[in-house]
C-alpha cells in the first residue's frame, strides 16, 4: 500500500537518536534548547517551545493567550479537531469561519461578522501546507485587538512573502507527527517574539511549576512553585535529537514535496473531472497533503473512487471531516448547513500519496490509476 504520508528516516537521524540514548540525558537536557534554537532561527523567530505533540502546544498557545472561560476565537472547520478542541480545554468557545474552496484556507471576509466582544483570537490554519491570507488576517486582529494564533501544523517549512512561516503571527503552532513537514515521532511546538508568551508556555509545559519569581518565600535552594493548574507536555532528548537531524533536511522534504505536487498537475492535466487547491504567487505550500477535489457528478461517486483506490493499492484518505459535524460540536449546538463552502470541500475531497520519498514509478502509478478508475467510472 502506498500511504498519503510517511516519514522520511535515514541513518543519520538513527545515529542521532542512539547517541542520546547512550548520554546522561534522555529528557530536559541540552538537546530540547538546541532543538528549540534550530526551529527559532530556521523560522525567523525571537522563541521556540516544544512540546510532546501538537495538540499540547495548541493548548499552550490557548493558555498563554490568557483564554478564559466565556472567549470566543474564530477558526476554520477545515482542519483535524485538535484546532479547536485544545482551545475548548482552556475554557474557550470556537466559532467557526467557513472556507474559500479554491484553497482550503479560512476565507478572512467571512471572519468579521464573526467578531463580537467576546472574541479573543483568531486561528487560522494554514490547511495542506498552503499558506493562509495572513496579510489580511493579521489586519482584521489589528484593527480589533486580537491575537492572532497560526495552526501551521501542516506547514512549518512554507513561506509567504518570502518569509518561513512561523514568524508573522503572534504564535504559530506546529506539529512533528511522522506524516508531518519533519518528525521527531510525537512533538509540537510553538514559536513567537513575545517574551510574555514564552514564559508562560514553558511553564505550562511543566505542570506550571517555576523555580523563579515566586509569589512565596523561598524556603532554600530546593524551592519551586507550582502557580498555575497545568500538566506534563515535555518532549523527550532523544525526540529532540531526531528533530534537530530532520531540520537539517527540512528545506529538501520541502523542494520534494513541491517537485510532486508540480507532477501532479501535470498528470492531471486536461482532466476535468479534478481539481487542486490554489497556491498563491506570493507562497511556497509545504504540501504536507496534496488534496484533490471530484467536479460536478463525480462528487457522487467519490465513495466509488476512494474504494477502488485503496483496492488498487492506493492508501488515500479524505482530510477533513468538517469538525463542526462531529457529534460531540453537534451536541454542543454546532449546525450543519453552517460552513458550506467547508461541507461541499469536504465531500469532494479526496488526499493523494505526497511525501519526500514517494517515488516518480509509484507517483506515476497513482496517477494512471485515478485516470483509469475515472475513465472506468464515466
Amino acid at each position: 500500500m502506498i500511504p498519503y504520508g510517511h516519514q522520511s528516516i535515514n541513518e543519520d537521524d538513527i545515529q542521532a537518536v542512539s547517541e542520546v540514548l547512550q548520554s546522561d540525558w534522555l529528557t530536559q537536557g541540552p538537546k530540547v534548547d538546541e532543538f528549540e534554537k534550530s526551529l527559532a532561527d530556521y523560522c525567523g523567530a525571537k522563541h521556540a517551545v516544544v512540546f510532546c505533540n501538537g495538540t499540547a502546544a495548541l493548548q499552550a498557545a490557548y493558555f498563554a493567550a490568557g483564554f478564559q472561560p466565556g472567549d470566543e476565537f474564530i477558526t476554520s472547520p477545515m482542519t483535524f479537531a485538535a484546532t479547536s478542541n485544545a482551545g475548548i480545554w482552556q475554557g474557550g468557545k470556537p466559532v467557526f469561519a467557513d472556507i474559500d474552496s479554491a484553497t482550503g484556507n479560512m476565507d478572512p471576509e467571512k471572519i468579521l461578522p464573526l467578531i463580537n466582544d467576546k472574541t479573543k483570537a483568531i486561528v487560522p490554519i494554514d490547511y495542506s501546507g498552503n499558506p493562509v491570507d495572513l496579510k489580511r488576517i493579521l489586519q482584521i486582529a489589528k484593527d480589533h485587538g486580537l491575537i492572532v494564533i497560526e495552526d501551521s501544523c501542516h506547514a512549518l517549512g512554507a513561506s509567504l512573502d518570502g518569509r518561513k512561516i512561523g514568524s508573522l503571527s503572534d504564535m504559530t503552532v506546529f506539529s512533528f507527527h511522522p506524516v508531518k513537514p519533519i518528525t521527531t515521532g510525537e512533538g509540537g511546538a510553538v514559536t513567537t517574539d513575545n517574551d510574555a508568551y514564552t514564559e508562560k508556555l514553558r511553564l505550562f509545559r511543566t505542570h506550571g511549576i517555576t523555580k523563579k519569581d515566586f509569589v512565596n518565600e523561598s524556603h532554600g535552594p530546593w524551592y519551586y512553585e507550582m502557580q498555575f493548574l497545568s500538566q506534563n507536555y515535555r518532549i523527550t532528548d532523544f525526540q529532540c535529537a531526531l528533530g534537530l537531524s530532520q531540520m537539517k533536511k527540512l528545506d529538501g522534504f520541502i523542494e520534494r514535496r513541491n517537485k510532486i505536487a508540480s507532477r501532479y498537475v501535470e498528470g492531471f492535466a486536461g482532466v476535468d473531472a479534478l481539481r487542486t487547491v490554489q497556491v498563491s504567487s506570493n507562497s511556497i505550500s509545504g504540501w504536507h497533503l496534496y488534496p484533490i477535489l471530484l467536479q460536478g457528478v463525480w462528487k457522487e461517486k467519490r465513495k466509488k473512487v476512494f474504494e477502488e483506490l485503496r483496492a488498487a493499492g492506493i492508501g488515500v484518505q479524505v482530510h477533513y471531516i468538517p469538525v463542526h459535524l462531529h457529534p460531540y460540536y453537534q451536541e454542543c449546538g454546532y449546525r450543519r448547513d453552517s460552513c458550506p463552502q467547508a461541507e461541499a470541500f469536504y465531500e469532494a475531497e479526496i488526499s493523494l500519496p505526497i511525501y519526500p520519498g514517494l517515488t516518480e514509478d509509484q507517483q506515476d502509478f497513482v496517477i494512471t490509476k485515478f485516470r483509469e478508475i475515472l475513465n472506468n467510472n464515466y
